[in-house]
C-alpha cells in the first residue's frame, strides 16, 4: 500500500511540474511572440518616412530636385514677346550695351516647349547662375563671358556651338531675334555633355508658405525702374490676385503665345553700378560692381520695405536682410530681380 501511495504522490508530482513548465512555456512563448511584434512595428515606424515640418512647407515655386536650367532671353524691343517669362520662378534683368536690359529665366522641373528669344552670354549673369547651380542656356557669348565660363567650369549650352537641334529659329520673328529652345531640348543637351541634372542647393531666397505681408512697409501698388535712360520697367499692383504686372518701356509685356500679361508675386531691386568695359572690340559692353553690401527693396502684396543685398564673391549666395539684419522671407511665387544703378530714380507709389 505504501509503495502504491509513494507511486501516487510521485505521479501527482510529475503532473504538477509538467502543468507548470506548459504555463511557464505558454508564459515565455507569449513574451517571445510579443517582443517580435514590438520589434516589427519598430522596424516598420523606423523605415516609415514622415515629412518633417520643414519639408511639408517647402515652398511650391522651388519644390522638387530638379537642377535650375538658366537661360538668357532677349530683351530688345524687336524680341518681344518673350516666350517662357511666366513659367520661370526667378527672372534677372540686368543692363547691358547701349542701355539695354537682357534677362536671366531659371526654370526648376518645367516643361516648355518653347523658351526665347534666346541671346548671347555676359560674364557678369555668370555670377547669378553659380549662385544657384544652375545650367547656363545662350546663344553665342562675349569674350569676358567665354573666358569665365571656362574659368569657372560653367556647365553652359552654347546654341552657336549645338547640334541645330537644341536651337531653332522661329518664322515669326527676324533674326537675331527669333533664336528659341525647350526644356525637353536643353536636357537631352545637358545629358550628352554629361551634366548633372539633379541638385541639392538650397534655394538662395528664404521662402514662406506661410502668406506675408509687409505690414509696416511702404506702399507700393505702383513701382517704376529707369535701368537707363533707354530702359524703364513698371509693375502694376493687381490686388485681387496679389501680383504685378509687368511693363517696359510703356508697354505691357505678354507671353509669346498666349498673349498673356506677364505678372509677378515679388520684386526684388538692388542698386548697384554697372560700368563700361576697356576692351579691344569697344562695343560698349558692360560690367558690374555687384561685390559687396548694396541696398536695395523687397516688394510684395502692394507693399515695400529696404533691404541690403549682400554678395561676398561671385559664386557666393546673395543674402538679402532687412534693416535690422534679419533674413527676409519670400512669398513663395515667382520673383522678378531687378538690378539698376544706384543714381536710378525708383519711385514707389
Amino acid at each position: 500500500m505504501r509503495n502504491e501511495g509513494g507511486k501516487v504522490g510521485t505521479k501527482i508530482l510529475i503532473a504538477i511540474l509538467v502543468i507548470l513548465i506548459i504555463v511557464a512555456g505558454g508564459v515565455l512563448g507569449s513574451k517571445i511572440l510579443k517582443d517580435k511584434e514590438n520589434e516589427e512595428t519598430a522596424v516598420s515606424e523606423e523605415n516609415t518616412i514622415i515629412p518633417s515640418e520643414t519639408e511639408e512647407k517647402t515652398a511650391k515655386i522651388f519644390s522638387g530636385k530638379d537642377r535650375p536650367i538658366a537661360v538668357m532671353l532677349d530683351n530688345h524691343k524687336e524680341a518681344w514677346p518673350q516666350a517662357g517669362l511666366q513659367e520661370a520662378y526667378l527672372v534677372y534683368e540686368i543692363i547691358v550695351e547701349g542701355g539695354e536690359t537682357r534677362l536671366m529665366a531659371l526654370f526648376k522641373g518645367a516643361n516648355l516647349e518653347k523658351i526665347g528669344p534666346v541671346r548671347s552670354a555676359r560674364h557678369y549673369f555668370l555670377d547669378y547662375v553659380m549662385e544657384h547651380d544652375a545650367i547656363y542656356a545662350h546663344f553665342g557669348e562675349s569674350p569676358q563671358a567665354s573666358s569665365d565660363i571656362k574659368k569657372y567650369s560653367i556647365h553652359d549650352i552654347n546654341g552657336i556651338s549645338e547640334d541645330g537641334t537644341t536651337f531653332w529659329r522661329a518664322k515669326d520673328k527676324a533674326s537675331p531675334h527669333n533664336a528659341v529652345t525647350s526644356t525637353k531640348k536643353l536636357l537631352e543637351s545637358a545629358k550628352n555633355k554629361k551634366y548633372k541634372t539633379i541638385s541639392r542647393e538650397k534655394s538662395v531666397f528664404n521662402y514662406t508658405t506661410d502668406e506675408k505681408d509687409l505690414e509696416n512697409g511702404q506702399s507700393a501698388v505702383s513701382v517704376t525702374i529707369p535701368h537707363s535712360q533707354l530702359h524703364t520697367v513698371k509693375y502694376e499692383y493687381d490686388e485681387e490676385n496679389k501680383v504685378y504686372k509687368r511693363q517696359a518701356r510703356g508697354k505691357e509685356q505678354v507671353d509669346w503665345d498666349t498673349k498673356k500679361t506677364i505678372t509677378t508675386k515679388n520684386i526684388l531691386i538692388t542698386f548697384c553700378d554697372n560700368y563700361t568695359l576697356d576692351d579691344v572690340e569697344d562695343k560698349g559692353r558692360q560690367g558690374l560692381k555687384n561685390i559687396g553690401t548694396f541696398d536695395g527693396y523687397y516688394i510684395t502684396n502692394g507693399k515695400a520695405i529696404k533691404i541690403k543685398c549682400t554678395k561676398s564673391a561671385r559664386d557666393e549666395k546673395t543674402i538679402y536682410k532687412d534693416l535690422e539684419g534679419n533674413e527676409i522671407e519670400v512669398n513663395d511665387g515667382n520673383t522678378f530681380v531687378n538690378i539698376c544703378p544706384t543714381d536710378a530714380k525708383v519711385t514707389l507709389e
